[in-house]
């Protein structure tokens, strides 16, 4: 994954109030300037205010998110990060339109498919061609210094997203997040914690 040298203004923001059955969020629509796709933050609370606030940076994935998957543990995060802000009343969760690892839905489907002939989500990419993961957290950056936010707990399992917030200058603690973990998912689990470094307890 490449990272940008710097770090791009966000470009025209729409901030709307969002009550949710989590609390009350604030919910800002942006564009990245590099490619124009849409991104979103959910903000309660102040967290510029506060020492280390909560952040998840949670890319899109709509078989997950959206419908509740049990093929990956997704949705399962993003339920637990809202749930985890909301309980200590701020924080910001950044949502990255980034599905499938940056493949895309459909090519998401695509490796679906060679997983189910026995291939793991790594080698399901390789095969059509694919990166194993193209996503950037430049933007997600971005987004916490416009905030005003340099020293952040992430909820997060994967030591990328730490690393990548660390080369802009911001003071990272990891904090974990665990999801309920089953025959559907077991085997994406270990691929990601074994083959991509992820720090899951399975």
């Amino acid at each position: 994954m490449s990272e940008h040298t710097s770090l791009p203004d966000l470009s025209d923001p729409v901030t709307v109030p969002m009550p949710t059955a989590y609390g009350e969020f604030s919910m800002t629509v942006f564009t990245d300037p590099a490619d124009g796709k849409e991104h979103i933050y959910l903000l309660m609370g102040h967290p510029a205010q506060v020492s280390e606030p909560i952040i998840r940076i949670h890319s899109e994935c709509a078989t997950g998110d959206l419908f509740a998957s049990s093929r990956c543990d997704c949705g399962e995060q993003l339920d637990g990060s809202l749930r985890i802000i909301s309980d200590a009343g701020c924080g910001v969760l950044i949502y990255l339109r980034q599905e499938g690892r940056g493949i895309g839905l459909k090519n998401k489907l695509r490796a679906y498919q060679l997983q189910d002939q026995g291939l793991d989500t790594i080698d399901a990419n390789l095969q059509l061609g694919l990166p194993i993961d193209s996503r950037s957290y430049v933007i997600a950056a971005a987004v916490l210094k416009a905030l005003k936010i340099s020293k952040l707990r992430l909820l997060t399992n994967n030591p990328e997203k730490v690393s990548s917030l660390q080369a802009h200058g911001l003071e990272v603690n990891r904090l974990p997040l665990q999801a309920d973990y089953h025959h559907q998912n077991l085997g994406y689990m270990k691929t990601k914690q074994i083959r991509m470094g992820h720090l899951v307890n399975l």
